[in-house]
């Protein structure tokens, strides 16, 4: 690549609209142009790192023994609602009609689609196993996009689907997809940790999560300080452990509280610690309403809230539903006369004389007890924290790190094939549901954790193997002719021995050309100056400060063995 004749820019300032270091550095570089909301180009740079990234995975599906297909993105309505999960999608799916006012929607994920290809294949027990994956494009319309690549409306995926004629079967299946994405993973030398989460809108009966641990990222992963747990958030259990308390019950006592409608307001009022409190959120489930409980210092987990009620959507009620449902100003909601269904958390049961809100504007009850009021569920409904007890060693202690989702493995077992009849003959002439796994992983998320984890204060520090190019040959003057000759002759060699090699033959200031491959991260600089006179050059790695000085002459088993 000669950049003299090339598209090639760089912009000098950091970008005000991008709230990650990857997404500023991804696009400051010229590799992405965002040109909507979640929307991005890939430009000439940006384009060949994701072709790189995209060939490691296809070669590690391909080593792992999957078929490689290409499904389409527009895709009819009719297949989702047979499954049962059009609903589920809600507002996320982008949907059109064609001119005969048929349904569509843009592709927000194809497990019903892949069904239908197996149902091609699949007849007798003898036609198993198998995998097939395809590197598409996937539509969801985020309600926020946000982090630069990493939350997008516009995403390239390579989501993979194991079919087995049982369960035993089809975990040796998993097995080999799960190990395949380690091996990308590691490939690409990302610090990456595997968590249990939630299996979403995906069912099935198991999802696990690979997550690279940056400094950003939505995620928030729990690991323990003396096993092996590692959890998201949503769904790592919290351990209860029997209090026993000597204090005595009192009596209900309604209090003045004026102007304090925050767990903190009336802490600090009362003097009492936020343990002492138990808040009082309403939740919309369904399109009902129910008043969940937990103590003061803790946060609601929806995604254990969802799972309790087996609900499609969970949502905060807005302001003008609490006011009309506790009679009262945002903020004094409690459980005690409420006239909707209580969902307590678990830990409420060891409580004693509590403070709750009193449905009444500024007025909360003390000395509240379980006995003033019925929960129509008691379960765990909170997050953990940083310290609680580990739920796998009963011994540990819980800590938090963040994490970018970059791939995600699913044990379907037969929710699809079941509902879209994907059956089989086992050696009985009997039909039974094929078993099915399924393995996403995001190409542009997997770019932006790699630059999340390597980049400094000049720009995007790339791993030799999906480097735009590997080395970049800068030319100091290009009204020297010995520099010129030098230069192409390096260039010419290096693009025949099959590396990747750009020649900045721009009529730029040396000090412009050197802050440029450094922000577009290009891992070997050779600089062709002055010294080309005296038989040498300058070499110059992206991940070291130090400027090494060689002969012409030894530049060939320098490169080889760099």
């Amino acid at each position: 690549m000669r950049l003299s004749e090339s598209y090639f820019y760089t912009l000098r300032e950091d970008m005000k609209d991008e709230d990650s270091e990857s997404g500023n550095l991804l696009v400051k570089s010229g590799m992405f142009k965002k040109v909507g909301n979640g929307i991005y180009m890939k430009l000439p740079l940006g384009k060949r790192v994701v072709e790189k990234v995209k060939n490691i995975v296809r070669k590690n599906m391909n080593e792992a023994g999957a078929s490689e297909v290409t499904m389409p993105m527009l895709l009819p309505v009719e297949v989702f609602k047979k499954s049962g999960r059009y609903a589920a999608f809600g507002p996320s799916i982008f949907k059109l009609n064609d001119r005969y006012n048929r349904p569509y929607v843009l592709g927000p994920t194809h497990e019903e689609f892949f069904v239908l290809a197996s149902m091609m294949k699949s007849k007798s027990y003898k036609d198993f196993p198998y995998t097939l994956y395809q590197i598409g494009n996937k539509y969801r319309d985020e309600v926020r996009p946000r982090l630069g690549l990493i939350r997008t409306r516009e995403f390239t995926m390579k989501d993979a689907y194991s079919f087995d004629i049982n369960q035993e079967e089809s975990d040796k299946s998993y097995k080999k997809q799960y190990n395949a994405y380690h091996k990308i993973c590691k490939e690409l030398g990302l610090n990456y940790v595997v968590v249990r989460a939630d299996t979403g809108v995906m069912g099935g009966l198991l999802s696990e999560e690979f997550q690279a641990v940056t400094d950003v990222g939505e995620d928030i992963l729990v690991l323990c300080d003396k096993c092996e747990y590692a959890s998201n958030i949503e769904v790592s259990e919290c351990i209860e452990k029997e209090q026993q308390t000597d204090e005595e019950q009192k009596q209900i006592e309604k209090i003045y509280t004026p102007n304090a409608g925050t767990i903190e307001e009336v802490s600090s009022l009362l003097q009492e610690k936020p343990e002492k409190f138990v808040k009082t959120l309403i939740y919309k489930i369904d399109n009902k309403f129910y008043a969940c409980l937990v103590q003061g210092n803790r946060e609601i987990n929806e995604v254990k809230l969802s799972k309790l009620l087996k609900a499609q959507e969970v949502e905060l009620a807005e302001a003008n539903d609490v006011v009309q449902i506790t009679n009262a100003k945002v903020g004094f909601a409690g459980p005690v006369k409420i006239d909707i269904p209580i969902i307590m958390d678990e830990s409420i049961k060891y409580m004693k004389n509590f403070v709750v809100g009193a449905n009444e504007t500024d007025y909360h009850y003390k000395n509240v007890n379980i006995s003033d009021f019925k929960p129509e569920y008691i379960s765990d409904i909170k997050n953990v924290q940083e310290g609680d007890i580990c739920p796998n060693c009963k011994n540990g202690h819980l800590q938090f790190k963040k994490g970018i989702e970059v791939g995600n493995t699913f044990k379907l077992g037969t929710k699809y094939s079941e509902s879209l009849g994907l059956n089989y003959s086992d050696e009985n002439n009997d039909l039974k549901p094929v078993v099915m796994g399924c393995y996403g992983i995001g190409i542009e998320r997997l770019i932006a954790a790699v630059v999340e984890q390597n980049h400094d204060e000049k720009g995007i520090i790339w791993p030799m193997n999906i480097a735009p190019y590997k080395v970049c040959i800068v030319l100091i003057s290009n009204k020297d002719e010995k520099q010129v000759q030098i230069a192409e002759e390096i260039y010419n060699k290096l693009n025949k021995m099959g590396i990747d090699t750009i020649l900045d033959d721009r009529d730029e200031r040396a000090g412009v050309k050197f802050n440029d491959m450094d922000l577009i991260g290009i891992p070997v600089r050779i600089t062709i100056g002055k010294k080309v006179n005296e038989g040498k050059l300058e070499i110059k790695r992206r991940n070291s400060e130090q400027v090494e000085e060689i002969e012409i002459s030894q530049l060939d088993k320098f490169i080889s063995n760099m």
